[in-house]
């Protein structure tokens, strides 16, 4: 028969996955809202039951994980995520799935995609409530990692991680003009063409690294007049004829934010498709949520309209909605 002090129990485990998260006793306490004292008293349960201290505690420091806290985390996490996994099967049993599920859309894309994304996944599973977090890659790596959210939506372009990402759909670069632009009438530029006019670059990674690679592939060097890490300050500054730009998402009129006219032009040759990938950390098992909310990626995106998948410009959200 097992001592008792070799018992562990789920709260500890919780309270020291917010520990570490946190960096200390009081972010843990406020992240699970209960006292620091029972934080501490569960970590130290834990460490007495384990034989192993997991952190150590530097005062006016915080907390700093030890090697065998570090070894222990990423186990401690597929616990938790584990025992979600198995109250969510309980609950779908008789209910379908339940709790909150945050995912993760990068900044370009995120208006274009996640309004669909949350609205039809939302009626499908209305148990389930949707939270997200926007930004750049750097943004949604920390988010994963951390355990801040469980799956994003990323351009598989200037990862720094080794993510588990699985493709959903591909994006051609496009060249943006006024209408006025001596190049908007094309059928077709090249970026040799493109290089002899100002540019309008949206700096914001890895978008910003991803436009220059595309000079640099052609032994070009663009000719950059404004930058902005604003999508839309992007287009509209284009709409004014101050510069053209090279996007990957495509909204699903073709007007700035002013509502002038803008025009997109292929760009011409073999241009490599940028990949959009549902990503998540490495080793984490996925909750029954997240699954669902793949499958939900896998079946709607692929149907979106515009520059977002490659279907017709202007198409109905509603009319590609799946069903319930």
């Amino acid at each position: 028969m097992s001592d008792t002090h070799d018992v562990v129990n789920l709260r500890q485990v919780e309270a020291f996955v917010a520990a570490a998260d946190g960096g200390s006793m009081t972010a843990a306490a406020r992240r699970l809202m209960v006292s620091q004292s029972a934080v501490s008293l569960a970590v130290a349960g834990l460490e007495e039951a384990l034989g192993a201290d997991l952190f150590l505690r530097r005062r006016g420091r915080g907390l700093e994980l030890t090697a065998a806290g570090r070894e222990l985390l990423l186990e401690a996490r597929n616990l938790l995520a584990d025992a979600e996994a198995l109250r969510a099967r309980a609950d779908a049993i008789g209910r379908g799935l339940q709790g909150r599920l945050t995912v993760g859309c990068f900044g370009t894309g995120a208006p274009l995609v996640l309004p669909a994304l949350m609205e039809t996944f939302e009626r499908r599973h209305p148990g389930v409530r949707l939270d997200f977090v926007e930004g750049s890659t750097e943004v949604l790596e920390a988010a994963l990692l951390e355990g801040r959210c469980e799956l994003a939506l990323m351009y598989d372009i200037g990862l720094h991680v080794a993510l588990r990402t699985e493709v959903l759909h591909s994006a051609v670069p496009y060249a943006l003009f006024a209408p006025e632009h001596p190049l908007a009438n094309h059928a077709e530029v090249t970026l040799a063409e493109l290089a002899g006019h100002e540019f309008v670059a949206l700096d914001v990674a890895p978008v910003h690294e991803h436009q220059l690679g595309l000079f640099a592939h052609a032994g070009v060097v663009p000719r950059i007049r404004h930058q902005t890490s604003s999508y839309e300050l992007v287009r509209s500054l284009v709409a004014r004829n101050l510069g053209f730009t090279l996007l990957i998402s495509r909204p699903y009129g073709d007007v700035s934010y002013e509502g002038r006219p803008l025009v997109a032009v292929p760009l011409a040759g073999e241009v490599k498709p940028v990949d959009v990938v549902l990503a998540r950390a490495p080793g984490v098992r996925p909750t029954l949520r997240a699954r669902a909310f793949a499958a939900h990626c896998r079946e709607l995106l692929p149907q979106l309209p515009a520059g977002v998948s490659g279907g017709p410009v202007g198409a109905s959200v509603a009319s590609v909605a799946p069903r319930p």
